[in-house]
């Protein structure tokens, strides 16, 4: 280890002492603290500019890293796509720099930097402690109702400024929702996100993880507008208050459909205007009706969100005035595109009932925040 790296860790260790509980990285005063601390001249676009501490996950085309930054002293998370030479940058990495570009929001992923060599493409996210996905595998039974509301309300509210901007996300799911120390959550992935800019444009209906596909592109339809993000936020919302995906299907199309109507009960051509007329239909027969009385108001927003025709369902935009954000102090709709919800007072995460009845290990906590992006 260098003089350089040994003076940067020796102070991010003084720097850790002194914080009395773990910040996100996007409080203001803290950049500002690190800012004041370490100018240190390196450049935007640079590999030497940042340094790697631990890979987070791996995927099919990439790896994540946890970083830091050497231009300001931030956390960082570090997308390594592997270049292949005969195909060059893939057009999912190129689709979601030049989105992620555009876009600047509290409820979506900062996209710091890129860095382009000769074998790979690396993307530098702002760090993110943990994804939603993992956050509910910590607190297994379904998660505190305030805190469902928090989680949901941020989610609305990232997809109301996509889908303002013309653009879909089309990849929604927990793994792909970040959360902060503090309970910030930010959409990430936007591999598969697309401008709708014509209206009448059709796309691929081989989008969307499969437990969050709504019925209409699993049936083939490729003419799908923000309806489709709206239907994946809905699983989610369920997912959020029962601790369990809502149609886990595991065989394939078929029997995601069958899940559905076992829910939702099957729709008719009268229901469902062109239903006979999408590429992958075939009449299902089922009928249950299952009621989310747990919560109030969280039947009726997940009946609005979950519509068989994508027609009815509900815009982000309403869902976010809907009752069942009653409870949340009205400030949350003043606050500005840059702005946190946690910056309104007495907004903070409630302890998920697990945490009550289980001792908590900080150091297992600290442990396995940190393998998360």
């Amino acid at each position: 280890m260098d003089s350089l790296q040994s003076q940067w860790f020796q102070t991010l260790q003084i720097q850790r002492s002194q914080r009395k509980r773990p910040r996100s990285n996007s409080d203001p005063s803290e950049e500002t603290d690190f800012m004041k601390r370490f100018q240190w001249g390196f450049p935007f676009g640079a590999a030497s500019s940042y340094l790697n501490l631990e890979k987070l996950c791996e995927g099919s085309y990439s790896m994540v890293y946890k970083g830091i930054s050497r231009i300001n002293g931030q956390l960082v998370a570090l997308k390594v796509i592997n270049l292949e030479r005969e195909e060059g940058v893939p057009f999912t990495a190129i689709r979601e720099a030049s989105l992620l570009k555009s876009l600047k929001h509290t409820n979506i992923v900062l996209l710091h930097d890129i860095i382009r060599t000769k074998d790979t493409l690396t993307f530098v996210f702002e760090y993110m402690h943990t994804n939603l996905a993992q956050y509910m595998a910590q607190h297994p039974g379904g998660l505190h109702a305030h805190n469902v509301m928090l989680f949901m309300f941020q989610l609305l509210r990232g997809l109301a400024y996509i889908h303002q901007q013309h653009i879909l996300h089309r990849d929604l799911k927990p793994q792909n929702l970040l959360i902060s120390c503090l309970g910030e959550l930010k959409l990430a992935d936007f591999g598969f996100a697309r401008a709708k800019s014509i209206p009448s444009q059709t796309y691929s209906s081989e989008v969307v993880t499969l437990w969050y596909r709504p019925p209409d592109v699993l049936l083939g339809a490729t003419n799908y507008s923000s309806d489709l993000d709206i239907w994946g936020a809905g699983c989610i919302l369920i997912e959020m208050l029962h601790g369990q995906p809502m149609f886990p299907a595991v065989t394939g199309t078929l029997e995601q459909l069958e899940k559905i109507w076992a829910v939702l009960g099957a729709p008719t051509e009268d229901t469902w205007p062109g239903l006979s007329k999408l590429p992958n239909y075939k009449p299902v027969y089922f009928s249950f009706f299952s009621r989310l009385g747990r919560v109030p108001g969280a039947e009726d927003l997940a009946s609005k969100m979950l519509k068989a025709f994508p027609r009815e369902r509900i815009s982000a935009q309403d869902a976010l005035v809907h009752n069942f954000f009653r409870p949340l102090p009205p400030q949350l709709y003043e606050l500005h595109d840059a702005q946190s919800l946690f910056t309104v007072p007495g907004v903070r995460l409630q302890p998920e009932i697990c945490d009550l009845f289980a001792p908590y290990k900080e150091s297992h906590h600290l442990a396995s925040s940190s393998k998360f992006w």
